[in-house]
């Protein structure tokens, strides 16, 4: 055995980068995401490698953002429900999203999602919302299949191109759309509370939107998922 060959036996051999399209296992894929410190953004879906490309304002750093005020604005007015910003969540053997904004109860009060020791989300959030481009998005494709098999109770796609909301409810196994009510607004079936005035959404009017989530806030239904939740953290 030459040298060199004794040399390059005593080292180990590089982490590959993670590209889009690589097909891996979830410890594969972790082992290289971790090696990557500076990629912002990588998912596993079905098995497939899914790089996020730099994100524009407009298309996703503005309509992310009003996500997180509507959301973070319940969950601030919900003790016990935790929301989460791009954290990524083990689905299961094939599947590690990192959704843009996660809605969920804590599991000691009954959530069905668990925070693992390394820190991650392991299971299904009850609610996950993403941002996509259009339709065409692998949000509404994959990545809805994955959702919906592994029990995720609500599912928002915002497609920001078509300016349309789809806002999934899972029922008997199945996405069902949430329909609008008379005047205008989307209620969560999940959460008791949560009302999105839509077209104040669209218009990036965050004062109608928060002022419709308040009238939730008030409501009698979301009083009582209070109540409901504060028993659990006495038990």
């Amino acid at each position: 055995m030459t040298a060199s060959i004794r040399h390059n036996l005593g080292k180990n051999p590089p982490i590959p980068p993670l590209e889009s399209g690589d097909r891996l296992t979830c410890h594969e894929f972790e082992r290289r995401y971790h090696a990557m410190p500076d990629t912002k953004k990588a998912e596993l879906i079905e098995g497939v490698v899914y790089v996020a490309s730099p994100l524009r304002f407009r298309s996703h750093g503005k309509p992310h953002g009003d996500l997180i005020i509507w959301l973070g604005t319940y969950k601030v007015s919900t003790p016990g429900v935790e929301l989460g910003d791009n954290a990524t969540v083990r689905l299961d053997l094939d599947n590690e999203p990192q959704p843009d904004v996660v809605l969920l109860i804590d599991e000691i009060l009954g959530g069905q999602a668990r925070i693992s020791e390394d820190d991650y989300i392991e299971g299904a959030p009850e609610l996950v919302a993403e941002v996509a481009a259009s339709s065409a998005a692998n949000d509404l494709y994959d990545k809805k299949k994955a959702y919906r098999r592994n029990g995720v109770k609500e599912y928002i796609v915002w497609q920001i191109l078509e300016n349309k909301l789809d806002w999934f409810c899972l029922e008997n196994g199945e996405y069902i759309s949430l329909e609008l009510d008379k005047s205008g607004t989307i209620k969560s079936k999940v959460f008791p509370g949560l009302w999105l005035d839509i077209q104040a959404l669209y218009t990036g009017d965050m004062t109608r939107v928060l002022t419709m989530l308040q009238q939730g806030l008030s409501s009698d239904s979301h009083s009582e998922f209070v109540q409901q939740l504060a028993r659990k953290s006495q038990a």
